[in-house]
């Protein structure tokens, strides 16, 4: 038996990495990242977005292709009124700021569950549709007799990624900057290298524009071009994914993390609308063509490359095609990134199971994680990877994200008179991009509701409908607990007045007896439930117990791991809880102490405390409480973690008595 844990714990460690201590104080600053990693991160989504967003509008123009310029221009312009709109969520939300989180704020919180549901489904599609149109991209340059491999190639790829984000964010990072960087180099070389070469025909382009625009408007008038570019840019979309990343992001990023994450968003914006714009306009300078069983880009590369030599046209067109399909699986990491954060924040706020706001001992959220690749592997398996599928899903949740936080910044900055400078440009940026947004909402969903959308649609209805019955429970669970409160106040009333007793091996003032029974309380705060169950020891034992030992072991959660301040705000609290506890017995004649720890697993941390307790009482009886609903049933064993029978697993197994008291509410 110890042989085979032993084997699986070097197994973990093998592909997981070993545990990480969140005592240590530089540990935050090993795992954030710098501007430059957050921008690979965060920002391959939307940089891979150039290629198949600008291809879409383009398309969408038909036979008025140069329309493309003022197409380009809206959405160089939409790109960095986004930007701005985020970087000012930023400010707000220096601890970080999301849809769900700006939503829950400055709406409501039903709104804010709404916004986090329809950003988990769009990360889930960000983590499928990246992949897919990878490996479709990848799949590309090989014998067709390969193909049939396309989609275990694809949930190879969803595997290899859920791996890396359990070894940690940086861990997950790092191995995607050559990918990235070869993308940005070749992308940035053709982008200047067009124009340079192609100078005299700028003039051409520019009249023939003009052209188009007499055209369309002597064929559709002006209205009807008008609504045919905003088509074109509605088709085009897809480009505007991802910006809201760093937002999402935020305490993973370096501190100073408003600027670090504001530098990141300057990065996204500036690269992202170079992209376009520069594709676009080498599309028309080089008369690109739609083409049978190639993207637009590629045609694009082989007529740039057209004079070259066959082998450095060869490689060239080879190395930049495939650092965009390389990219496109970079940019399932956005979804890796930000979709256990808005899980573990909606967890937080009981909308999920709490279970997803722990972290694993990497310190990553690791439910969170499995469950983004789950879903992810669970949505590939029925498409069967098909990219056309996928892509209709795709782009109507994000923009729904979008517009609720553009409409709770609108609102902020409308009910703050006073104390803002620049109040009225932040609230232009923000209805900016509410505008923006909205128009692209709609009109996204028109366009795809038909062609499948409403699946997306369901799917999120159906996600915040499970949040809405998990937070029901919760509450009224909560409820039930209430009623337990009273025995808080009675307590705190029959010790008033006393000193504070010490705590974590340290001794009260009263002279104690080692040898005497002990008891040994398993809590989790000064609370009713956990006085309840100190209260049943005492009508269970009578006067069995001399001494009392409270343990408490403070949870490093998704809540609290944001810096080395909320570490030492967790343990100050803790030492409180168990002075009052401490404080509580010694005034009703007992000896009391206190123990406590800070880790992410509790069953390991108890584990280790009773080493220290067995040291100093020989014959301990270990108490723990347990919920008794009045009815059980599969969500409340779902939504309810039962640590303390994993404690008495693991200390039957040391010879040691753990007695659970029921507490029914």
């Amino acid at each position: 038996m110890q042989f085979k844990i032993s084997l699986a714990r070097r197994l973990k460690t093998l592909i997981i990495g070993d545990a990480r201590s969140p005592h240590d104080r530089t540990i935050f600053h090993k795992l954030s990242l710098i501007a430059f990693f957050a921008w690979v991160g965060l920002g391959a989504d939307g940089l891979s977005s150039s290629c198949y967003g600008p291809e879409e509008a383009f398309r969408a123009l038909q036979e008025y292709p140069h329309l493309s310029i003022f197409v380009a221009l809206g959405s160089a312009l939409t790109i960095f009124v986004i930007s701005a709109s985020y970087s000012q969520i930023i400010e707000l939300f220096p601890s970080g700021g999301g849809g769900y989180l700006v939503a829950s704020k400055l709406l409501s919180p039903t709104f804010g569950m709404f916004s986090g549901c329809a950003l988990i489904v769009d990360y889930v599609l960000t983590i499928a549709v990246s992949i897919a149109s990878g490996t479709d991209a990848v799949f590309s340059f090989l014998p067709a007799k390969w193909y049939s491999f396309k989609l275990e190639f694809a949930i190879a790829g969803i595997v290899v990624l859920t791996i890396l984000n359990l070894r940690g964010v940086k861990e997950a990072v790092a191995p995607l900057v050559p990918v990235f960087l070869i993308f940005v180099i070749t992308h940035a070389f053709v982008i200047v290298y067009v124009p340079v070469t192609h100078l005299t025909n700028v003039q051409e382009v520019v009249k023939t524009t003009m052209s188009d625009v007499h055209n369309a408007s002597a064929g559709v008038g002006f209205a009807g071009m008008f609504l045919l570019i905003l088509r074109s840019y509605s088709m085009g979309a897809g480009t505007f994914t991802g910006i809201e990343a760093v937002s999402n992001g935020l305490p993973i990023l370096r501190e100073p993390r408003v600027r670090t994450a504001k530098r990141t968003m300057r990065y996204m914006a500036i690269s992202l609308s170079v992209m376009v714009i520069g594709l676009m306009f080498a599309y028309l300078l080089y008369k690109v063509e739609p083409q049978s069983g190639k993207t637009l880009n590629a045609v694009l590369f082989e007529h740039v490359t057209e004079a070259w030599g066959d082998r450095s046209k060869t490689w060239f067109v080879i190395v930049t095609l495939a650092s965009e399909a390389m990219l496109l699986l970079v940019a399932a990491q956005t979804g890796f990134l930000d979709g256990p954060r808005v899980i573990a924040n909606m967890a937080l706020d009981r909308w999920f199971p709490t279970r997803f706001a722990v972290l694993s001992d990497r310190l990553v959220t690791k439910n969170g994680v499995l469950f983004m690749g789950i879903a992810a592997l669970i949505l590939m398996l029925v498409t069967r990877g098909s990219i056309q599928i996928l892509i209709v899903l795709y782009s109507i949740n994000v923009f729904f994200t979008f517009v609720l936080s553009q409409l709770g910044m609108v609102r902020h900055w409308w009910s703050t008179r006073s104390g803002v400078k620049h109040r009225w440009w932040k609230l232009l940026i923000n209805g900016a991009g509410l505008v923006m947004t909205v128009f692209i909402l709609v009109s996204v969903t028109v366009l795809k509701f038909h062609e499948g959308g409403w699946i997306t649609l369901i799917v999120t209805g159906s996600l915040a409908g499970i949040a809405v019955v998990i937070k029901g429970h919760y509450h009224k669970t909560g409820r039930l607990l209430s009623k337990l409160d009273n025995l808080v106040e009675v307590a705190e009333s029959s010790g008033s007045g006393t000193t504070p007793g010490k705590t974590q091996d340290m001794k009260s003032r009263q002279e104690f007896d080692p040898t005497a029974k002990t008891a040994v309380l398993l809590v989790s705060g000064f609370n009713g439930r956990e006085l309840h169950t100190l209260f049943s020891v005492f009508r269970t034992f009578e006067k069995t117990f001399r001494n009392f030992i409270f343990v408490q072991v403070g949870m490093v959660d998704a809540g609290n791991f944001k810096g080395a301040e909320e570490i030492e705000h967790l343990r100050t609290q803790i030492k409180s809880d168990l002075d009052r506890y401490i404080d509580f017995m010694q005034k009703n004649g007992y000896y009391a102490e206190g123990f406590y720890s800070i880790g992410v697993d509790i069953v390991e941390e108890i584990a280790q405390i009773t080493l220290k307790i067995l040291g100093r009482f020989p014959n301990p009886v270990f108490f723990g409480g347990q919920l008794i609903f009045p009815k059980d049933s599969f969500l409340s064993r779902l939504l309810h973690n039962y640590t303390v029978f994993a404690v008495q697993r693991r200390l039957y197994n040391k010879g040691i008595p753990v007695v659970i008291m029921p507490i029914r509410v």
